[in-house]
């Protein structure tokens, strides 16, 4: 919220106006009334974001409480890591195995320690 407010300050000092479309809200630095508006609505914008966040923890708790781990879920079985490992283990390249199952490479590195499938870089 403070760089917010030192932006529209700064671009006062400069006899820049400040417009918000959404608030439909002038700044004029010379109209305290605008500034008082202004200062609120930033402030409940603020409010805002930190309710979010604090019920976005709330339900990230709730959730965990209930066995829930968030995230999505495993794309892959053991079969699908199985195929994998053969097809690399056959000198297929990692290139060409995570375009099969439609991922990049740097997913598939990512998503699984590539050093446990692979022995050598192709």
């Amino acid at each position: 919220m403070q760089d917010l407010i030192d932006l529209v300050n700064n671009l006062n000092d400069q006899s820049i106006g400040f417009h918000s479309s959404q608030e439909n809200l002038t700044m004029d630095s010379r109209n305290a009334t605008c500034q008082l508006m202004f200062h609120l609505f930033a402030a409940f914008a603020e409010f805002e974001r930190n309710l979010i966040q604090e019920r976005s923890a709330a339900g990230r708790v709730a959730a965990k409480s209930r066995g829930r781990l968030g995230g999505r879920p495993e794309k892959y079985g053991e079969k699908d890591v199985e195929m994998m490992k053969a097809l690399i283990d056959g000198g297929t390249p990692i290139k060409d195995v995570a375009e099969r199952w439609g991922v990049s490479r740097t997913t598939f590195y990512r998503y699984w320690n590539v050093s446990d499938l692979i022995t050598y870089e192709t």
